[in-house]
């Protein structure tokens, strides 16, 4: 009997992870497994780009957790710069072509799986059926239809390759100006870096704060940190174009106010779903264009098909609602489950409560679960908390402060949602409101939580205790 062919869109954390774990689970004589990647690399860390751009990651290798050899070595056919470009879900097969300077290979099997497209002998487009189809796609960045958008010097940061780009033109303008577009985590990671590289940094955004991902109050921390940096803050401002010099270079970022000279552009504007074959081919997307799926990760609506990683929406476990989450944490776990179901077995992914934390320099930022916002949008009363508090003993060495607010549902008390801005240590506190919003905690329950302490470490009340103590108050005072 034939072994199954699993395919595979995708050659990252969602697809490689799913690759991965139903190899594991079933051996090639069961189940060939078929990859696809249109890219030059294959299980990389994009969310590292950053730091090697800062030059606090040594190089490009250390970003790569398994190369294409290496997973070709584990009987996972991994075909490098080769896109998929139709999903033909009725015939259950993928029309491929390879791109320029690419590695992609013809398939291994006969011609009953696989045949060339179109009647040119030449022709690098090809069918190849699959029985079971994994589509993990990923993200693009957001790149909007502005003049000069596209000129020599602006970049983006999705991939291993816009990193190296990004490298070649720092290299060779020895420094200058750099204006960041958009300051959400790329942002502000990406004002880090060319900030270490000497350059002088000018973030322009739309939004009244810097990390829309915060409540405005907590971005204009991360605002006022960054000024004291050196980085200059312009918020509120749309960019219009990118102007150029007379070699077509860009040479400034416009907006309807004003101009802020350039030597290099870098668009941090966020991402959207890479959804297009998979849109076509008629699978269901979401109100952020992400594709649905159920908690198995199968594609609603289609025995055979499952989708992962960048290109879905999740459900949020707070709200209730779909959203879109770019994250490998959130990737590398879809990947798991996939594979798994994949492969016979049974897994699910619950959720998520959007948990994500960021730096610039040594400010330290941190959110998960519902900013004021979401909650109103979600219909939810609440209250709020914040508190200002060190992370460590106030008499230790070093003592830095922190700022935590909380959000707590007005009559229960129930923790909607968590942020933390401050110095070494602030970030990963907030994995404690994460596992209290996971469980259903009440903030109340919270301050009783037995957590670590010791004065190089924490206060005697933790910061996250305390803020927990006062939105317990401010829920007991609104009942009243």
């Amino acid at each position: 009997m034939a072994a199954e062919r699993l395919v595979i869109i995708g050659g990252d954390a969602a697809g490689m992870s799913a690759a991965s774990q139903a190899r594991r689970m079933k051996g090639p004589e069961e189940l060939e497994i078929v990859a696809f990647e249109r890219g030059h690399f294959s299980s990389f860390s994009a969310c590292g780009i950053p730091y090697w751009v800062s030059g606090d990651v040594p190089g490009r290798d250390a970003l790569i957790a398994r190369t294409p050899e290496e997973h070709r070595a584990r009987s996972i056919d991994l075909r490098m710069r080769t896109e998929v470009t139709e999903i033909d879900v009725e015939g259950q097969r993928v029309r491929t072509r390879e791109l320029p300077d690419g590695s992609g290979r013809d398939a291994r099997s006969g011609p009953e799986r696989d045949s060339k497209a179109g009647s040119g002998s030449g022709s690098t487009e090809r069918w190849t059926s699959f029985d079971k189809l994994v589509v993990a796609t990923g993200a693009r960045p957001v790149r909007p239809p502005l003049p000069g958008i596209d000129a020599p010097g602006v970049h983006g940061v999705q991939t291993l390759d816009d990193g190296q780009a990004l490298l070649d033109t720092l290299t060779g303008s020895g420094g200058g100006r750099a204006v960041v577009v958009g300051a959400g985590y790329i942002g502000v990671e990406m004002a880090e870096a060319l900030l270490k590289r000497g350059y002088e940094v000018t973030v322009v955004h739309r939004d009244e704060e810097p990390m829309a991902t915060l409540d405005p109050d907590m971005g204009r921390l991360v605002r006022e940190a960054m000024t004291g940096m050196g980085i200059t803050v312009v918020g509120g401002a749309a960019v219009s174009a990118i102007r150029t010099g007379g070699d077509g270079r860009a040479r400034a970022v416009a907006t309807d106010d004003a101009e802020y000279p350039a030597d290099v552009v870098v668009l941090g504007i966020g991402v959207e779903p890479e959804t297009g074959p998979a849109r076509a081919a008629g699978l269901p997307v979401g109100a952020h264009g992400g594709l649905l799926t159920d908690r198995s990760m199968r594609v609603r609506g289609y025995e055979n098909i499952w989708a992962g990683g960048d290109c879905v929406e999740v459900l949020d476990l707070i709200s209730g609602a779909e959203r879109h989450i770019a994250l490998g944490t959130h990737a590398n776990k879809h990947g798991q489950i996939i594979g798994a179901n994949v492969a016979g077995g049974y897994a699910t992914f619950p959720g998520v409560v959007g948990t994500a934390v960021s730096k610039v320099c040594e400010l330290e930022i941190a959110r998960t679960g519902l900013r004021e916002k979401d909650a109103h949008r979600a219909g939810l009363q609440f209250v709020t908390a914040t508190i200002e508090s060190t992370n460590s003993a106030g008499y230790y060495p070093g003592a830095a402060p922190m700022t935590v607010k909380m959000l707590a549902e007005r009559r229960t008390g129930r923790l909607l949602g968590a942020q933390i801005v401050g110095r070494e240590g602030a970030a990963k506190r907030v994995d404690v409101a994460a596992v209290a919003l996971t469980a259903g905690m009440s903030v109340e329950a919270m301050t009783m939580l037995d957590l670590g302490y010791a004065p190089p470490f924490s206060p005697v009340w933790d910061p996250v205790l305390v803020a927990a103590r006062r939105a317990t108050a401010v829920v007991r005072k609104a009942g009243a």
